[in-house]
């Protein structure tokens, strides 16, 4: 593994792929992009048809093609809802989350030929697009959409890198080979381990490589890859490039067409049409499988953040609860149904000796009875498992969340501390404390005295961490906590985004600049800090208000506890504002609003070379090192970014970056010789919305999260991304430090933990000892075990921490691994059309006169799993389901569909249990036909349905044909000739 390692981190190696980054081709991040806003765009045109909407892209064609944008697809998706301003935040996160997970395979799978259908492993390569897609499935049911595109994104890289590394192009194929994601399709015309397929190079040139024969007969092959070994079978195809070993053998070169370089580079374009073709199929049966809203769901189209809440449910907490139970509720009644409702609804209480379990659903009438359901009981011994709450919530909320704590008690678990820690800045999600009554609990010492529960440190420990996340510690009376939850209706507003924040620790006086712009609305400040403490705040025409005005002429100020409310009046002046702050305490300002304009970030290691690439960093940079940013910037088109710096908030330091734009609105950010600290990334640019302006006027944005820098390096790595329940995992991990002395006897000794959201086994070293002469590394292993009992469909994330002797530097790595148990059902329903009647004829002057029926049954076999849902994917009738029972004891779904003569066809779409679909296909005027497996890249309009169920038996049905067809030809020839042709692509 080590050697593997080695070979990863030299430049220009992935086999000659480049994932992310690749000037003059196209990535697993360009194609994985145009696929899911395709067909995200597609679905919402269909749902738009179904309920008698336009459908109105504001790209220059208006069409559904490669030009598509983000914004382009959320615009038209939401159009004719009441905001006034968008948010594509959410979309960008999620399609973010797929495409770093399927550029992780190269690392995760480097050496593994069935993830890259490399060495002709066809039916291995399909078995993990197939296994995958039931698992992404089984994680949708669940509402764990999280590991649900971690999961399709690394299914994405094995699909995608079939048209890169086979001759599927080369054979003359035009569309997408549908047996890649049916099971029940036979992968035939492959070439055997006996059949030579390719011929030497001529030089450099290796275009007409593959034997003519092969070509002839249609044969399918893939190039062999080994980075240490050149053997091969006789007369077989390499996959060609720096690193691949077998590329010197006979027959010399390769067939890849990874990038417009590449052996075979000049039908790389023709590999990426195919790609993108292949993954929209993909995403298509996946959307048939869960549904519409679900799919939306899953690709994280939603305007609204998730509502997060982490309860203490001791006997002192019934005043807190109550609030929570208010304001949640408030906030469900007044935005369920609309377009600002909560993406999904996340509680975790806790007390002790227990915590959990998690709620997390997307039905606010499941969240409404749970958090009533809350009840005040118990405790007495004051320290409760907050962080235990806090690192589930962490871990099942998507990631740049915003979470609420309430307690009045000491964390008991604050030997969680650096997992919490590791967990903020993994998920970048926002932490808010809110904690009552402080001063005034009281509990019963030994010796019969009564002392405060919480201590100075105790308070200090929640500070710290809303502090490392962006968030919030408000302390408040119980009396009083009304008033500080505004924080929370503020924050479960759409498109809320932070403009400038700084915390000082300890307090001096100190003013702060920022700018408003013209998108933002609602713009408030929050200020926390225990008196003494004023403030005064200046617009940019030079109007002031005291934090003694409550109703002043730029804000209306509340206060709470430690907190500071600062409300700006609607209409506020744009452009650079000033706040003054008196106070030697402690404290913390946060300016916030609402606007389209926001970005996000990922740390990512930036390999230089010919081939040079990113890969996402897990844990923290290292001191004195470079650090590199990827960035995306929304609403790119109204604002232009010029500069990106990390702040160190408690000395001052700012680090300028240097901007590399990659394509529209993403930048590569690097820094150079960052020194140790705690930063945040702060973007500032020129906002080109206004034409009023002879000058572009400024904006500004500020990440919440903070980047804290160490010295020491840590690196973990598993063979799987999936573990079966009763299986275990383990992990490798290298830890590296600049510290170790250089005698020949000096041993540094680090501290190791490893910990799980789950509480499932670990086996797990406490300590590490890196030797002098060892090169500053060590490495060590965790072992995970799943229980045989876990459900299919969930995950586990794994964090391991590496802390100095002194406690006073640490890094982590968190892993996420997908719980998936062996699919033992994969078949497809199968359809038996029963009746077909019809007084639908030529001679009908108004359609809408006559009505046909369609009646089909959907059969699941003996052992399958049962059918979970049938649709309607194509017509404008309706739908009743019953059930029956056939001869030979067969449980039987009965679909029948009504119709005017206006809608004269009809296909039906049925899912069983373990997400497998079939299909049938019905007219009016033609003949009838069914199938069981066909996919398409043509959109799919959904109906509503009304359904209606019953039991009877029925004699078994004798006349259908079944046909296992492929995809639609003229379908995806049609899309495929829409896509940009001259367009360039790196597959692998």
């Amino acid at each position: 593994m080590l050697l593997a390692l080695m070979f990863v981190l030299l430049p220009g190696f992935l086999h000659g792929f480049i994932p992310l980054l690749s000037p003059g081709s196209i990535t697993h991040r360009v194609i994985t992009q145009r696929a899911i806003l395709r067909k995200t765009a597609e679905v919402c045109r269909g749902i738009a048809a179904s309920a008698g909407r336009d459908f109105t892209l504001t790209v220059s064609w208006t069409q559904i093609d490669d030009s598509l944008s983000a914004g382009d697809v959320e615009k038209a998706c939401y159009a004719g809802a009441s905001s006034s301003f968008r948010s594509t935040v959410g979309f960008h996160l999620s399609i973010a989350e797929v495409y770093l997970s399927n550029a992780a395979v190269d690392y995760v799978f480097m050496l593994s030929a069935r993830h890259h259908f490399d060495d002709e492993t066809f039916q291995a390569g399909r078995d993990i697009i197939t296994a995958g897609m039931k698992s992404v499935d089984e994680s949708v049911q669940l509402e764990n959409f999280v590991a649900g595109r971690l999961t399709l994104g690394a299914i994405f890289h094995t699909l995608q890198d079939f048209y890169s590394h086979s001759n599927w192009v080369e054979l003359g194929n035009n569309i997408p080979y549908g047996a890649l994601i049916n099971s029940e399709q036979t992968l035939d015309m492959l070439a055997d381990i006996n059949t030579p397929t390719c011929r030497n190079c001529k030089g450099d040139n290796c275009e007409d490589n593959v034997l003519p024969e092969l070509l002839k007969q249609g044969l399918l092959t893939s190039g062999y890859f080994s980075l240490f070994s050149s053997k091969k079978p006789p007369g077989k195809c390499s996959h060609g490039g720096f690193f691949d070993r077998t590329s010197r053998t006979d027959p010399v070169g390769g067939i890849n067409k990874d990038k417009v370089k590449s052996n075979h580079g000049s039908l790389h374009p023709k590999a990426a049409d195919l790609a993108v073709l292949a993954t929209m199929d993909l995403l298509e049966e996946l959307r048939d499988a869960v549904g519409d809203r679900r799919f939306l769901q899953l690709m994280g189209l939603s305007q609204a953040s998730a509502l997060c809440f982490v309860i203490d449910t001791t006997g002192s907490m019934s005043d807190d609860i109550a609030e929570a139970k208010r304001v949640s509720l408030d906030i469900i009644d007044r935005k369920q149904g609309t377009e600002q409702e909560p993406s999904a609804y996340i509680l975790v209480p806790f007390n002790d000796p227990d915590f959990g379990p998690l709620i997390r659903t997307t039905k606010a009438d499941v969240f409404k009875e749970s958090i009533k359901n809350l009840t005040a009981t118990g405790g007495g011994d004051a320290p409760e498992l907050s962080l235990s709450g806090l690192q589930l919530a962490l871990t099942a909320a998507p990631p740049s969340s915003e979470i609420f704590v309430f307690t009045d008690a000491p964390a008991k678990d604050a030997y969680l501390k650096s997992t919490v820690t590791a967990l903020i800045e993994s998920s970048k999600s926002v932490v808010n404390f809110m904690i009552t009554d402080v001063l005034r609990r009281v509990s019963r010492s030994p010796q019969g005295e009564n002392s405060p529960t919480m201590r100075l440190s105790d308070v200090r420990l929640y500070y710290d961490l809303a502090q490392a996340s962006g968030g919030q510690a408000v302390q408040v009376s119980k009396s009083d906590l009304p008033l500080a939850t505004g924080i929370i209706e503020d924050s479960s507003a759409g498109a809320v985004v932070t403009v400038f924040q700084v915390v000082r620790n300890p307090g001096r006086p100190d003013q702060f600049t920022f700018t408003v712009d013209s998108s933002l609305i609602n713009v408030t400040i929050y200020i926390t800090g225990f008196p003494p403490l004023t403030f005064n705040l200046t617009d940019p025409s030079g109007v002031t208000q005291s934090s003694g005005q409550s109703s002043g002429p730029l804000a209306s100020i509340s206060v709470a506890g430690n907190l500071h409310r600062l409300r700006i009046h609607p209409g506020g002046r744009t452009g650079s504002w000033k706040i003054q702050v008196d106070s030697f305490n402690s404290y913390s300002v946060k300016v916030t609003g609402q606007s389209s304009v926001n970005f996000i970030f990922y740390l990512v290691d930036a390999r230089e070379g010919p081939h040079g690439d990113l890969s996402l960093k897990d844990g923290r940079p290292l001191s004195g090192g470079n650090m590199s940013l990827l960035v995306t910037v929304t609403e790119s088109d109204k604002v232009k970014v010029t500069e990106v710096t990390l702040v160190d908030s408690s000395s001052e330091t700012e680090v300028n970056g240097t901007l590399q734009p990659l394509d529209s609105g993403t930048f590569l950010v690097t820094f150079t010789d960052v020194p140790s600290g705690e930063y945040v990334v702060h973007l500032r640019g020129e906002d080109n919305s206004s034409t009023s302006r002879s000058t572009p006027a400024i904006f500004q944005r500020q990440a919440s999260t903070q980047i804290k820098t160490s010295g020491i390096t840590l690196t973990a790595q598993a063979d799987t991304i999936s573990i079966e329940p009763g299986a275990s995992v383990s992990v490798q991990f290298t830890v590296t430090t600049t510290s170790t002395g250089t005698g020949s006897s000096a041993v540094e000794t680090l501290t190791v933990k490893a910990t799980n959201d789950r509480s499932y086994t670990l086996l797990s070293p406490s300590s590490i000892n890196i030797a002098a002469g060892s090169g500053g590394a060590a490495n060590g292993t965790v072992n995970m075990t799943v229980p045989a009992g876990a459900s299919s469909g969930t995950d586990v994330t794994l964090t391991i921490e590496v802390q100095d002797a002194a406690g006073t530097d640490i890094n982590y790595a968190v892993l996420r691994f997908l719980v998936a148990a062996k699919a033992t059902d994969v078949t497809r329903p199968v359809c038996q059309v029963v009746s077909l009647s019809t007084s639908c004829n030529s001679s009908l002057t108004y359609c809408a006169s006559a009505h046909w029926e369609f009646i089909a049954n959907f059969t699941d076999g003996i052992n399958g799993t049962g059918i979970r849902t049938v649709t309607v994917q194509k017509g404008n009738g309706t739908l009743n389901i019953s059930s029956a029972v056939g001869a030979g004891g067969e449980n039987i779904t009965v679909a029948t569909y009504n119709a005017s003569c206006c809608s004269d066809s009809v296909e039906l779409a049925a899912v069983d249990r373990a997400g497998n679909v079939g299909r049938c296909v019905g007219s009016a005027s033609t003949s009838t036909s069914t199938s069981t497996s066909s996919t398409s890249t043509s959109t799919s309009t959904s109906t509503s349905t009304s359904s209606t169920s019953s039991t009877s038996t029925v004699a078994p049905v004798t006349s259908a044909a079944v046909s296992n067809a492929g995809p639609n030809l003229s379908r995806s020839l049609w899309l495929w000739i829409t896509v940009s042709a001259f367009l360039l692509w790196d597959v692998k």
